[in-house]
């Protein structure tokens, strides 16, 4: 409309065409176009300088075909939008099976890319975005990532999945990860706990879907939650609040926290490999520190700096002590000196002399105490592997201190060993420990072929693993055969011919299979 005006005001001064064209850098058939449709009315050129830019736009466009005007098949397409949006929501649909119907049922209808490009277009009208403001230390948000991490258990090879929790305070942005030992209620608490350590002080409130350990009974209005999660937010003085039932935007931030979070944390991480939840925390913290840190997508400040500047300082202080949750369960003392936490599986160990007794288990996400006629007999810290033994050394026999000790061998401890008998042994030694699927389970071979050394003397060992390897054979018993038999005495050529069949009359030739 201005260089409309500017043109109304140089043709009321009788400025020429040309003139016209090249003050304004337009073409002189875009100032002839307007003139024509100016002279066309009534108006004098200042009467039409005097117009608002409504009632002129209708003087000199009036009669004109519109440029918005669509052909039918951009008619019918866009009456079809809505019911493409809606099945799209469906489970297994997509674009490609949408389009054969629709190309099925129009043969002249748009080509798939440009009904993909008018589906996207004409779509972003019928659903726009609702830009949320929120107040800073009001809200908080949670939501469980839909892919686990993992790390590896030790002993038995195993990958242990965690599911990973993601708190996002909406004002700031400002972000919390931590892998869980468990999606249950009572790890989930803890969590939330670490998470109101790491912020320094608690929102006003918690905005979470309606998940299972959190919302007993969803509702739109007046959702029912867990009786646990309630004492939690009392506790820390926090209103409990959920999304409307099936509206995952209800809680935008922390959703497009999840989608940065693989792109931030899991992808850095993808190559590593963690031997404990807690080492796989302490590497989600560290890209953590990166990603509150890094700078926002076209702005000059990060999550961190907007939390510490505006919001930080409006959190409400946290209570002296974290919310915890504590469970008691009794318990008898097995034979083997150990009970069991049912609720992980975990055997804890007990004083020896409590053997057959009665005992009460006090635990939470931390510690687990036990306690014997109310007094506390051992304490314990709590982990979740299945079937797991948490040992104490104090709580053994003596004649079951030797067991114990077994706990701290590994390869390089037998391959050390063997190494002073000889070279010979050592190759032995490590051809036992590839032998079996878990290390482990070769130990007490291990030690038994180094305590064929102080039966038979270092030297004896030693030619008898020379000869075994020879054989390719891996085993207590094959050098316990060899040396019980004399048979690392015996001359070098039997090293070709100790594991193989003697010749005799008995052995059938090609002629008997023709």
């Amino acid at each position: 409309m201005q260089t409309l005006r500017l043109i109304i005001q140089l043709l009321d001064r009788n400025t020429s065409e040309r003139n016209i064209s090249r003050q304004l850098h337009i073409s002189r058939n875009t100032v002839k176009f307007y003139r024509e449709r100016l002279q066309q009315r009534v108006y004098s050129y200042k009467q039409l300088q005097g117009l608002d830019d409504e009632l002129l736009s209708e003087i000199v466009y009036a009669d004109l075909p519109s440029t918005q005007d669509e052909d039918e098949r951009k008619q019918d397409f866009r009456q079809r939008v809505p019911y493409f949006l809606s099945e799209l929501e469906r489970t297994g649909m997509t674009r490609q099976l949408l389009w054969e119907e629709y190309i099925n049922q129009h043969p002249d209808g748009y080509r798939y890319s440009q009904f993909c490009h008018h589906l996207h277009e004409l779509g972003k009208v019928l659903q726009p975005s609702f830009h949320a403001r929120y107040n800073a230390g009001e809200l908080m948000m949670i939501d469980f990532a839909g892919t686990s991490m993992y790390y590896v258990d030790r002993p038995t090879g195993e990958q242990i999945n965690c599911p990973v929790l993601i708190c996002v305070l909406s004002f700031s942005n400002y972000t919390y990860v931590e892998a869980l030992p468990n999606g249950r209620l009572p790890a989930l608490i803890a969590a939330l706990n670490n998470c109101l350590r790491y912020f320094k002080g608690a929102p006003l409130s918690l905005k979470t879907d309606n998940m299972r350990q959190v919302v007993q009974k969803s509702n739109r209005y007046e959702p029912t939650f867990t009786e646990l999660i309630q004492q939690w937010a009392l506790h820390n003085n926090i209103a409990l609040v959920a999304t409307r039932p099936g509206k995952p935007k209800d809680k935008a931030p922390v959703e497009g926290h999840v989608k940065i979070s693989y792109q931030r944390i899991y992808a850095p991480l993808r190559d590593q490999v963690f031997f404990s939840i807690q080492e796989l925390n302490e590497g989600i913290r560290r890209q953590l520190e990166v990603h509150n840190n890094k700078n926002f997508q076209g702005k000059s400040y990060s999550r961190l700096w907007q939390f510490s500047q505006q919001e930080q300082h409006l959190l409400q202080t946290l209570p002296d002590q974290p919310f915890m949750i504590k469970h008691s369960t009794s318990a008898k003392v097995q034979k083997n000196y150990h009970v069991t936490l049912g609720e992980d599986w975990h055997h804890y160990s007990v004083p020896f002399h409590h053997i057959g007794k009665q005992v009460t288990i006090i635990y939470d996400q931390q510690t687990v105490e036990i306690y014997l006629n109310h007094h506390r007999i051992t304490v314990h810290k709590r982990f979740f592997n299945e079937h797991g033994y948490t040992t104490l050394k104090e709580h053994m026999p003596e004649n079951h201190h030797a067991y114990q000790q077994q706990k701290g061998w590994d390869s390089d401890y037998f391959l050390r060993q063997a190494l002073q008998v000889g070279p010979a042994t050592r190759s032995y030694i490590e051809g036992v420990l590839k032998g079996r699927q878990f290390t482990e389970q070769t130990f007490n071979s291990c030690r038994g072929i180094l305590r064929l050394g102080s039966i038979y003397g270092k030297e004896r060992l030693e030619a008898a693993c020379h000869r075994a390897t020879h054989a390719g054979s891996y085993s207590y018993k094959t050098l316990s055969n060899i040396l019980a038999n004399n048979l690392d005495k015996a001359p070098d050529i039997a090293q070709t011919t100790l594991f193989q069949t003697p010749d005799h009359d008995n052995i059938r030739g090609a002629a008997a299979y023709e």
